[in-house]
């Protein structure tokens, strides 16, 4: 058996983008160039989100408009799941509603209630082009759906309504990184 090199280990770590950035608020481009510089870009994305301590990372969220994203993330049973999605798609997103808190690295420091399905079923492929098909339940199915939201320009507070939104933007406002938008 072959050791593999552990996720991020040979990545930089790269400038997080922040609320407001218009990059985190547009549509990414598909992935057609599937050659080393996919490769580079999934080892910094792993390794900027170990250094920020996230779960979940989008390309986006580095600055790079392309649909890919990382995790590592437990589900509700503390089952440990990693890997990466290149043009992901959410085909599936069921089960129960539940709001739970919410955070973003792009939104350092803040977090919401916000609802979200259960389980969720994400499709793409690997760096290789080869399929990619990832089930989540409970915090991992949030991991997914909030990954793919970013994807496609969407933030946390954007699935937010009324007092909770107005807060958590208030809030990033004030915050020393300012951003809102």
């Amino acid at each position: 058996m072959r050791n593999r090199p552990i996720p991020g280990s040979s990545g930089a770590v790269r400038a997080m983008s922040l609320l407001g950035s218009p990059v985190l608020h547009a549509p990414c481009e598909t992935v057609t160039d599937f050659g080393p510089s996919l490769v580079r870009l999934v080892e910094d994305l792993f390794a900027t989100m170990y250094a920020a301590n996230g779960v979940g990372l989008a390309a986006n969220q580095v600055g790079v408009a392309s649909r890919v994203f990382v995790y590592d993330c437990p589900d509700d049973e503390d089952v440990r799941h990693l890997g990466h999605v290149v043009n992901p798609r959410l085909v599936e997103a069921d089960g129960l509603v539940v709001r739970g808190p919410e955070g973003c690295l792009s939104l350092p420091g803040l977090e919401a209630g916000t609802e979200r399905f259960d389980r969720a079923v994400v499709e793409g492929v690997d760096v290789r082009g080869e399929p990619v098909r990832v089930e989540g339940t409970g915090f991992f199915a949030r991991c997914l759906q909030h990954e793919c939201d970013h994807l496609d320009g969407l933030v946390y507070p954007d699935r937010l309504g009324g007092w909770r939104r107005a807060r958590v933007l208030r809030a990033a406002r004030r915050a020393p990184w300012g951003g809102a938008r």
